[in-house]
């Protein structure tokens, strides 16, 4: 079995951005995503000014900060 080099996970997924939903449902909730924001881990952005406005999390910061046993399906 071959091991997916992280160096290309990292160049992959740092062009990917995740919304806060999926973002939150790879790192383990809303609370634990918005923890790592505010720390600078995981950077984010919100391009509109509004309340309801769009979330785009880097997908490479989400990734690496996941925690598997929250991780869950949204297909089903």
């Amino acid at each position: 079995m071959t091991m997916v080099n992280e160096d290309v996970l990292k160049i992959v997924f740092n062009n990917i951005t995740f919304g806060q939903r999926k973002a939150a449902s790879i790192v383990g909730g809303r609370p634990r995503l918005i923890r790592l924001i505010e720390k600078g881990l995981i950077r984010a952005e919100k391009k509109s000014n509004t309340q309801s406005g769009k979330w785009y999390c880097n997908g490479w910061d989400c990734i690496k900060y996941a925690s598997c046993k929250y991780i869950v399906d949204d297909a089903s």
